[in-house]
């Protein structure tokens, strides 16, 4: 489980977090959305234990340990194979990698592949394995849709929301609506710090969570 409480964050003049709350149980995922400067990523980097906010509290059931993150970088290492990454992140968290984590994730065939020659979709795979190698409860993803096509976006989608029904809790930062509707069992909007819409998402659709946006934040549609 993760819980955030009345988080408050400042640089300088300007106001990243403004009492933010929240609660994210397991194998629930929430979708944050916002413009550029909202404050979604200071948001994670408090929830993942990088930032102390300067106010209220961020909780991870479980520590800093029990966090994956997959940010804007993959945290590879180029000429270092597949398989070597994912042992020397293992490592850092002293256990060995699942033994299965390759095949879940359809890399068995590139496991011996140096990172550097593996396309944007599958380095995004290798990140979500390195993400899982010390069984997080709890995984944050910053914008995991970047640079990616659409049928190498579709499979990552799937692998998400196969975390999901395995109990995560997710907290997801996307500018893509469709693809983060599709993944939300609860939706946020942020602007300015602040979380300006919270709900469950119920049924709603990319069509619909995308004109919500658009009425709470103006402009275009995440």
């Amino acid at each position: 489980m993760l819980l955030a409480e009345g988080l408050r964050h400042s640089f300088g003049s300007v106001r990243a977090l403004d009492d933010v709350s929240f609660t994210v149980h397991p194998g629930q995922t929430l979708a944050v959305f916002g413009p550029n400067g909202a404050g979604k990523t200071t948001l994670l980097k408090v929830l993942a234990g990088l930032i102390q906010p300067q106010r209220g509290r961020a909780h991870v059931e479980g520590g800093r340990r029990a966090v994956g993150w997959i940010g804007h970088q993959p945290q590879l290492y180029g000429q270092l194979t597949v398989r070597e990454n994912l042992a020397f992140w293992a490592s850092l968290y002293d256990v060995q990698p699942p033994a299965d984590i390759l095949a879940r994730l359809g890399l068995e065939e590139h496991a011996d592949r140096p990172v550097r020659a593996l396309s944007r979709g599958l380095v995004q795979r290798v990140a979500i394995a390195r993400a899982l190698v010390h069984d997080p409860r709890v995984l944050l993803l910053d914008e995991p849709f970047t640079g990616l096509d659409r049928m190498a976006a579709e499979a990552f989608s799937r692998l998400l929301a196969q975390q999901a029904a395995q109990g995560r809790a997710t907290v997801l930062v996307t500018h893509n609506v469709e693809e983060g509707t599709e993944l939300a069992t609860d939706v946020a909007f942020m602007r300015a710090g602040r979380f300006v819409h919270l709900a469950p998402r119920a049924g709603r659709g990319a069509n619909e969570i995308a004109a919500a946006y658009r009425n709470a934040i103006g402009g275009g549609g995440g």
